[in-house]
């Protein structure tokens, strides 16, 4: 395939020659002359191991080419693939005029190219940047996208050191798009990677790099802490962090990642409250987890809003204890919103199959009379004595019985799942996820 490549840094560089390794023709441009000299003269424009030599291999065997000339880079090409660079601002947004000014240079030419042409955005991306392309070539070159060309997201993970190893063998490779024309071609031009086109909502492509890459961030973090505390306490940090690591079954794992409800229960906030007392005695500063247990209030604190802006008195809780299929309720993030809905002057219900408050001794039952003094009054094991009167019904946990329950939530009733309860979703008055 023709494909022309804006920008030759980095991703531009590493895309160029992976891509002309597997036969295609590109067309590199750049508004540096010193980087379009390089490729041309057969040199990569950064330091990479390997991407050199398919440069060389590409302008011996004419498969690439460089130049500062856009007009004449879509003019030779079927596909643009913009990986120009998006600096942070001042305000800690990205600077997205650098993809803004080569989308208008390559909508004047597409005014005069007939061709359907397809334009794909590697570069990193602020939110709502697909819908703003689109706006700008429409408006511009006075043609539609789906029936003259189309926009697509495709996010890069590629790790400087590894880079053609990533691009090759990328963790998913992911496109946003809304019109399907085009898609084949894409396809086609991608087949050769480890992972398959794998359509998503444009919205998240846009920000799952940057949520990525915030997440590498506090990994770094977090274990720098570690790291700290460990040094006063004369303990190997290094051999402490790998033994953490073998843990791949919640450690280093998909668990503990779905969006929900606050964390709580009698191991949690009890042991995150003794690491940051080690690290206080050990005059060691520790911002994240030091912050941890505050970011759970705020999202507690959250929650309790979502329910108070429907303006409604009787509010339903689906699920009691700290966690599903158990009754233990000891620091339950659900308890402490019941707490706060009835001191605020609320009319409660509560529906928790795995409590019987009959049944309840020790601890727990302390708990909860302390918490919540009229707990018989507002506590029912039956679903549908449980439903009459509420008129917000907030799902706090997951449980199997949901799917046979959900057709007899009534319609007047409010909905809010705070843990995306996929048949829920189906029901006019569903609320979505707390966020």
């Amino acid at each position: 395939m023709n494909v022309s490549v804006f920008g030759l840094g980095y991703v531009g560089c590493i895309t160029s020659g992976c891509l002309i390794e597997q036969g295609n023709f590109v067309v590199g441009v750049d508004i540096d002359n010193n980087k379009v000299n390089m490729i041309n003269h057969g040199e990569s424009t950064v330091v990479e191991k390997g991407i050199g030599e398919y440069i060389r291999k590409g302008i011996k065997n004419n498969l690439i080419e460089a130049t500062t000339s856009e007009s004449d880079a879509v003019k030779k090409s079927d596909i643009a693939i913009i990986c120009v660079g998006t600096p942070g601002t001042e305000q800690g947004h990205l600077d997205m005029k650098n993809i803004y000014s080569v989308v208008e240079k390559i909508a004047k030419i597409l005014s005069e190219k007939n061709d359907f042409y397809i334009i794909i955005v590697r570069s990193t991306v602020m939110p709502g940047t697909f819908s703003n392309i689109v706006e700008i070539i429409e408006k511009i070159s006075n043609k539609k996208c789906g029936d003259d060309f189309n926009v697509f997201i495709m996010p890069e993970f590629l790790r400087e050191g590894n880079a053609i190893h990533d691009f090759y063998n990328p963790p998913y490779t992911l496109v946003g798009y809304d019109q399907m024309e085009g898609i084949h071609i894409v396809e086609e031009l991608f087949s050769f990677l480890s992972a398959p086109l794998i359509r998503v909502d444009v919205k998240i492509v846009e920000l799952i790099k940057l949520i990525s890459n915030s997440y590498h961030a506090l990994k770094v973090s977090f274990a720098n802490e570690i790291g700290r505390v460990c040094k006063k306490m004369d303990i190997d940090s290094q051999l402490l962090m790998e033994l953490f690591k073998d843990d791949k079954l919640l450690n280093i794992s998909s668990k503990y990642f779905n969006p929900g409800f606050s964390f709580g229960g009698s191991c949690l906030p009890k042991d995150l409250n003794a690491f940051n007392s080690i690290a206080k005695d050990n005059s060691v500063k520790v911002p994240i987890l030091s912050a941890t247990q505050n970011s759970n209030d705020v999202h507690n604190k959250h929650v309790f809003d979502l329910i108070k802006q429907f303006e409604k008195k009787n509010i339903g809780i689906y699920g009691l204890s700290f966690k599903a299929g158990t009754d233990d309720i000891r620091n339950s993030p659900s308890l402490k919103l019941c707490s706060s809905l009835v001191e605020k002057g609320y009319n409660i219900k509560i529906f928790d199959r795995n409590i019987n408050f009959s049944k309840m001794v020790g601890k727990n039952k302390e708990i909860l009379l302390r918490d919540l003094k009229n707990i018989e009054s507002i506590f029912t094991s039956d679903f549908n004595e449980f439903l009459f009167g509420i008129e917000v019904l907030v799902f706090t946990q997951f449980d199997k019985e949901i799917e046979k329950l959900a057709d007899r939530i009534y319609d007047e009733i409010k909905i809010i799942d705070l843990v995306g309860i996929e048949i829920l979703k189906r029901k006019e008055n569903y609320e979505g996820v707390c966020w």
